[in-house]
């Protein structure tokens, strides 16, 4: 029997599953048969297959041909089963043996001319192939991306050189590069922004626990900027994060840039993004804005501006840090474990509570605007900052001499520390059973506490938020105990009741 078996990979959510190519040749009418529950792009491989190795010089079995592609309950699609399916067919009418293809694993496109083209989501293919300790075969064009795991790779321009290499007359190996330690590009620096110190500290506190950050106040103040400085206070990734959120991107379709695979990714979808947008979706479910922000920062700007149902979709990510996408068929399972970082105007005009400008927003207006954000939504947010308009004078004078994002990097990398030593995890992350064994209150330090709870109404996640907060505080002092001046500092970074209280 004309039977022979090839390994490629199929690709589902960011794993890479091992597909058995089973290509068997029998009697009848020359016809070509994909089966295995194949995409439209998938069952189409059999015209480029037939022409690339007609002009590769290779013979085209004059019989019966069906490819199967096991296990036949999981959907295939693209064109990343070409190379595999023409080498196939190129051991199963006996053109090559059998015995040479066997620690390897094919994942390419085919042009025509029999040219390699590469495909999406590379990178797990790579990671899978390597935990099997198979070589993987790609297009020259996939290289760099699949060699970031480490997996031995050949990369070939054309299936020739493919059969080239398996066959031992001409090698293509393709050497890994060097991989970057941290972080190559530096981004945007905190001493650039002009004044800003309760911006600049609730940023060093977000950085420093995991926590999420809302920036409050009126158009032109700077919360942008502050925002976009997060990630240069952010410890560099390690490796194996790295990894994982380059292969999130790799299934995503955005371009692979060698240079900046160690930086975090920062994300700032516009506010007409849809709730699919976020969390992703889709008949064959892909990542969204939460996921591609896999240890990074998701920054909604005019975060009113945003459908209410659309954050409301954003509540069980921030808490459980991963998104499950449910379809009748299958579940698919992405990491979002992200920094949330937001900016709003107060009210419609933006003025709202600015001695330097004039509000023309009625008091229902104001609470209508601030009432878009739900109360659920607003308690997973651990600091909600005020942001004020810098005086004329302190803008014309320029920005002094302040903290570069390198000197304050160095105390998140020590507040960090002090809470990976001392519960494995940093404070944002804690849970109400993990946090009431760090968080231990002296007798005057929790009636202030209870105080505070009781004075601005907050709920129970609320005040778990502002524990967390405090923790930070004290890990930023290297204190071992929060003290009533944490809880104080905590407390003032809860901006959005403030503003409610005007009102």
């Amino acid at each position: 029997m004309n039977l022979s078996r090839i390994h490629a990979r199929a690709l589902v959510g960011i794993e890479a599953p091992l597909i058995t190519i089973e290509t068997h040749l029998s009697p009848g009418l020359p016809s070509m048969a994909i089966v295995g529950l194949a995409a439209t792009a998938v069952r189409e491989s059999k015209d480029r297959v037939r022409s690339a190795l007609i002009n590769s010089q290779f013979s085209f079995p004059t019989r019966r041909i069906t490819v199967n592609l096991a296990p036949a309950d999981l959907p295939k699609e693209g064109g990343r089963f070409d190379l595999p399916i023409a080498i196939g067919i190129l051991a199963a009418s006996g053109q090559i043996a059998t015995a040479l293809y066997e620690s390897f694993e094919f994942v390419a496109e085919l042009a025509l001319s029999g040219a390699l083209r590469p495909v999406q989501g590379i990178l797990p293919a790579a990671i899978a192939a390597k935990a099997r300790g198979k070589t993987l075969v790609v297009a020259q064009e996939n290289a760099a991306e699949a060699a970031l795991c480490g997996v031995p790779i050949v990369a070939v321009k054309h299936l020739l050189e493919v059969i080239e290499h398996l066959s031992g007359a001409v090698k293509h190996d393709y050497l890994v590069p060097p991989k970057l330690e941290s972080n190559s590009a530096v981004g945007p620096d905190l001493k650039e922004v002009i004044g800003q110190h309760q911006g600049k500290r609730a940023l060093e506190l977000c950085a420093a626990g995991h926590h999420n950050l809302l920036l409050i106040g009126p158009p032109g103040t700077g919360k942008t900027m502050l925002a976009s400085r997060l990630n240069g206070i952010l410890p560099p990734l390690s490796e194996a994060q790295a990894i994982e959120c380059a292969a999130i991107a790799s299934i995503s379709g955005r371009a692979f840039e060698p240079a900046k695979w160690r930086m975090r990714p920062f994300r700032s979808p516009h506010h007409t993004a849809s709730a699919v947008a976020l969390v992703g979706g889709g008949s064959q479910p892909r990542p969204g804005e939460v996921s591609l922000a896999h240890q990074g920062v998701l920054f909604l700007d005019e975060l009113t501006e945003f459908q209410r149902r659309v954050l409301e979709v954003l509540r069980e990510p921030l808490e459980s840090g991963v998104v499950t996408i449910s379809r009748a068929a299958r579940q698919a399972r992405f990491p979002a474990h992200f920094q949330l970082v937001a900016a709003m105007n107060p009210c419609p005009c933006g003025h709202f509570g600015n001695p330097q400008g004039e509000c023309r927003c009625s008091s229902d207006q104001v609470r209508r605007y601030l009432l878009k954000l739900s109360g659920p939504f607003l308690d997973r947010i651990d600091l909600q900052v005020q942001i004020p308009a810098m005086p004329a004078l302190e803008l014309a004078q320029g920005a002094k001499e302040s903290e570069s994002s390198s000197a304050v990097l160095q105390r998140v990398l020590s507040a960090q520390q002090r809470q990976r030593s001392r519960q494995n995890k940093l404070n944002g992350e804690l849970t109400v059973a993990e946090l009431a064994a760090v968080v231990k209150l002296d007798a005057r330090t929790h009636a202030y506490a209870l105080e505070v709870l009781k004075k601005l109404s907050l709920s129970a996640r609320a005040y778990h938020r502002v524990l967390r907060v405090a923790r930070t505080l004290a890990d930023l002092k290297d204190e071992p105990n929060v003290d009533c001046s944490d809880i104080a500092e905590a407390v003032s970074m809860r901006g959005f009741e403030r503003l409610l209280a005007q009102l």
